[in-house]
């Protein structure tokens, strides 16, 4: 089990990203929660196998249509709370 949190980045609010994102990660079986943050930029964390995280992460980059991702920054979580589920937070 890998978590990692996610900085997505570019035209990312306001164009349902968080939704699209949290339906991707439900579908792959990822825990963690999605939120947008007040730089304008959407945070996750996700909790998975790390070959799913890929799957998760490369989706990640195409988003919805009305989206354009310009880049999602990762960084490596060593202790996490275990999430039993995938969430948006508003």
């Amino acid at each position: 089990m890998k978590a990692i949190r996610l900085t997505i980045s570019g035209r990312v609010q306001n164009v349902g990203y968080r939704r699209w994102f949290e339906n991707q990660a439900n579908k792959l079986g990822v825990k963690g929660y999605v939120k947008n943050l007040d730089t304008g930029d959407v945070e996750a964390l996700v909790i998975g196998e790390e070959t799913t995280l890929n799957i998760l992460i490369e989706h990640g980059y195409i988003g919805p249509l009305r989206a354009e991702v310009q880049n999602i920054q990762q960084k490596e979580i060593v202790q996490f709370i275990e999430y039993t589920d995938f969430k948006m937070l508003r």
